[in-house]
């Protein structure tokens, strides 16, 4: 066969040789096809100047009145949404539920993603390992199905393309005696790798089914999410009036600050709704502290049902005692732990979770916003003042969706992640993938945060 410049006929001409090769295409049959597929694969593109068939025209029309109906679709889906938000009105506890329910989601269906890209992975692989070694014993093959055809009572069809006809053939020729004893194991072992081949071929084709059913879900979600948060933020800049003046004199106070610290004590005490948040925090602490000494119990022993009610404006149980419930604000894999190295000689005094690009951020605890926005080599910082005594901060996302000053529940959506790190220069990792630092402190000093997380978090983060 001629030699091509073609990429795509050098990458497709070996696979199908096997293939018609397996199914017993012999002599002229053999070459006929393989000449054909060369002219057809290096045959040159047609003059632009050509007239456009009808068909091409159709296929155009056809084309164009689906995107017609996708967008139509996606206008009724928004108008539907916007709908029920509005329905929604002022009701907290509705919307709350809501936008927690649906970030709960978001995030279940990104793990379902990586779950199902990763057996993709797998499965192309084994794919690609089991033509190569078909395509590594062609001349045994060769050699079986020669003389199948020499010996058999029909040929084989002339040009079958697909492993599952090649699978089909030498069955069918299997069962109709066409092979003799001495060369049946040689056929009977073609024909297993065959099935699996196919059998492997189909898993691949419902794994990817399901990826881009998943892919479509969490787009759908998180236009929902979008939406939810939109209204979040428009209710809370109504009981805010002064939002914009605050946001802003909150990042020019977090310039005149040299550490993490520094700028919580700043914002506490200088900034008005950071200081009706701390001061709202420190009464909810004292008001939970007394009514769990009077119980004579930890309210902890409730375990995670004590988050359900979306009513709660104060903290659903004291930070300190809420050991083995919390939530990780990701989804992704922990690259540094608390007390490990952080790569530029220091020691890390928080959990670094790497995540895929765009990924929701949601809140661990239930917390005071006390800052919202960029601080230092942190990138996009958010602290809650979650009562007690302790803080959390939330490092490294593209976007935060909350301000100074709210409160917000556990699992509630409050950011999300970029494409990118955007807290490299403190973690010394690789600034193409994106980064959640969180730091937990009690009276300003970062503390394991381990302890406190759910234990069916592990290593890997799920939703």
């Amino acid at each position: 066969m001629r030699a091509t410049t073609s990429t795509f006929a050098d990458t497709m001409r070996a696979p199908l040789l096997n293939l018609l090769l397996i199914t017993g295409v012999a002599g002229a049959s053999l070459v006929q096809a393989c000449i054909s597929l060369a002219q057809a694969q290096t045959a040159a593109p047609a003059p632009q100047t050509a007239a456009i068939s009808p068909d091409a025209i159709k296929q155009r029309e056809q084309e164009l009145e689906a995107a017609r109906a996708r967008q139509k679709n996606a206008e009724e889906a928004q108008a539907k949404l916007k709908a029920e938000i509005t329905s929604l009105g002022q009701d907290r506890t509705q919307l709350n539920q809501q936008l927690i329910d649906t970030a709960a989601n978001v995030r279940s269906v990104e793990t379902k993603i990586d779950e199902t890209e990763a057996r993709l992975r797998a499965l192309n692989g084994r794919e690609q390992a089991m033509r190569a070694s078909l395509d590594s014993r062609r001349a045994d093959i060769v050699e079986v199905l020669a003389a199948l055809q020499r010996a058999g009572r029909r040929t084989p069809p002339a040009l079958l393309v697909r492993p599952e006809d090649a699978l089909q053939s030498l069955r069918t020729a299997m069962l109709l005696g066409a092979v003799v004893p001495e060369l049946r194991g040689r056929a009977e072992k073609i024909a297993s790798e065959l099935g699996e081949l196919v059998a492997l071929r189909k898993n691949i084709a419902t794994e990817r089914d399901q990826l881009a059913s998943d892919r479509d879900k969490v787009r759908n979600d998180q236009t929902r999410l979008t939406a939810l948060v939109d209204e979040r933020q428009r209710q809370q800049a109504e009981r805010e009036k002064d939002l914009n003046a605050e946001n802003s004199r909150a990042i020019m106070l977090s310039k005149q600050v040299g550490d993490l610290q520094g700028l919580i004590t700043k914002m506490e005490q200088d900034l008005q709704s950071a200081a009706k948040a701390a001061e709202k925090a420190a009464e909810a602490a004292r008001q939970a502290e007394a009514k769990a000494a009077a119980a004579a119990s930890s309210s902890a022993k409730s375990g995670p049902g004590v988050f359900k009610d979306r009513s709660r404006t104060t903290p659903a149980i004291v930070f300190a005692s809420a050991k083995g419930l919390l939530p990780l604000p990701v989804n992704g894999n922990k690259i540094r732990d608390f007390g490990g190295s952080d790569g530029v000689g220091g020691v890390q005094k928080g959990i670094s979770l790497a995540t895929k690009p765009g990924s929701q951020v949601t809140t661990p605890c239930d917390g005071w916003v006390v800052y919202s926005g960029p601080f230092r080599s942190y990138g996009q910082l958010l602290i809650l003042n979650a009562g007690g005594g302790y803080h959390v901060l939330i490092a490294g996302m593209e976007r935060i969706s909350v301000n100074i000053g709210q409160f917000v529940l556990t699992g509630e959506p409050v950011a999300t992640m970029g494409s990118t790190s955007q807290v490299a220069s403190i973690l010394a990792t690789n600034a193409s993938q994106p980064v959640l630092y969180v730091e937990f402190r009690k009276d300003g000093t970062p503390i394991d945060p381990g302890p406190w997380w759910a234990a069916n978090e592990g290593e890997k983060v799920r939703g």
